[in-house]
């Protein structure tokens, strides 16, 4: 305001009239009269521009939302779920009946200090997203870590419809294994159906195909009950793990919410509780920003038509051969689904070397030395002990 300054000063000190500080300054008779009259109701705050903000604001935010908004941006936030523009214009939207642009939201944040900056962060257009068509296309499965209350380290196991972001199944055991993959796929299919695919990491529970050995052990017991149920497995490549991106930003999610329950779990039980309540809010309470609408993964997930296995995979099959020594029982040794089956040869053959040739779980045993087959058999699955013919009933000659 240096010109207002200069104009009411050359008036009030040198004597100016009005008519020739207009011309002096270039400005209208007008435009002096107010600076004079402002000059002569405020004295020198008159030299200070005046505030262009209106004195009403007919469209402006009622302030009891404006409170509101901070208030689920700080419950949110406490409860260890997004808390960002979105989800919150989601909960006012939802529960308290008022429609608030995103736009909005975010500059009464900024307003009271509640957002923090990320200019290091990589722009959503960089980033190339991949999703299934349909609910059941593809199952993403991942496990994680976490520590009780009394430091004892625990794992939990998630099974994500890659579709809808829909929870499917999660569960905390003291260790992960084969068998527990196979018997929490088997319950989660019970429950939804059985997916079309599955996608996971490289992880030894979920495939051995990038063992050092794993090819001569065969397929573990999930690689077998994929391949029995016509279900498409496919992991990810060594090195590249936001193939799995999705069921990776689900347990951040839910560790997020984990951490901050106030009453952290000593057992599994415990934190098998928080998880069926965590899985409850994620799929039926909480807005999902990747899906239409801001829709809950459950209002997707059960309005959506199913995906199914597709044609057989009996044609998948898997050829290795093996070297071997006969032991002094008269067996051979070979691993199917994740187990050792006892194939029987005969105590006259112990000690001799042996290739076992395999198609799938059709096996023919072979001496090294002559040639000579020594037993051929198509493994029965539901056994350990492949019996000889002359040894007892074998339904698979």
């Amino acid at each position: 305001m240096a010109r207002a300054q200069l104009v009411i000063t050359a008036i009030t000190k040198q004597g100016l009239t009005q008519a020739e500080a207009a011309r002096t300054y270039a400005l209208s008779e007008a435009t002096v009269s107010r600076l004079m009259a402002r000059y002569r109701e405020e004295g020198e705050a008159a030299f200070q521009p005046r505030s262009r903000r209106p004195h009403r604001s007919p469209k402006a935010l009622d302030p009891a939302v404006v409170e509101l908004i901070l208030r689920l941006r700080k419950q949110l936030a406490e409860d260890g779920l997004d808390a960002g523009p979105e989800t919150i214009g989601w909960h006012l939207e939802h529960h308290h009946g008022h429609r608030v642009s995103r736009s909005t939201i975010s500059r009464h944040l900024t307003a009271a200090g509640l957002v923090t900056s990320e200019p290091r962060k990589r722009p959503k257009s960089c980033y190339i997203r991949f999703e299934a068509a349909m609910p059941n296309q593809t199952w993403q499965s991942d496990f994680t870590h976490y520590r009780l209350a009394t430091g004892v380290q625990v794992e939990i196991i998630s099974w994500l419809d890659d579709c809808t972001r829909y929870a499917l199944h999660i569960t905390a055991h003291p260790r992960i294994s084969t068998p527990m993959v196979v018997a929490t796929f088997r319950e989660t299919a019970g429950q939804h159906g059985i997916p079309a695919s599955t996608l996971t990491d490289n992880g030894m529970v979920y495939t051995v195909r990038h063992a050092g050995l794993g090819r001569q052990g065969g397929r573990n017991g999930y690689e077998a009950l994929l391949r029995l149920w016509g279900v498409i497995q496919k992991n990810s490549r060594p090195g590249h793990p936001t193939t799995c991106g999705k069921v990776e930003r689900f347990q951040q999610t839910l560790k997020n919410w984990l951490t901050a329950q106030p009453d952290q779990p000593s057992t599994v039980d415990e934190l098998q509780a928080l998880l069926d309540r965590f899985r409850r809010a994620y799929n039926h309470h909480r807005p999902h920003r990747s899906l239409p609408h801001r829709a809950t993964p459950a209002t997707v997930y059960n309005t959506m038509p199913k995906a199914v296995p597709g044609p057989s995979r009996d044609a998948d099959t898997h050829d290795r051969i093996r070297h071997d020594i006969v032991d002094k029982s008269g067996t051979v040794t070979l691993r199917v689904a994740g187990k050792l089956r006892h194939i029987g040869i005969g105590r006259t053959h112990a000690r001799t070397h042996v290739i076992l040739l395999v198609h799938d779980l059709h096996v023919r045993v072979v001496n090294t030395v002559t040639g000579e087959l020594l037993r051929e058999l198509t493994i029965d699955p539901d056994k350990d002990y492949q019996p000889r013919n002359d040894q007892g009933p074998n339904p698979h000659p």
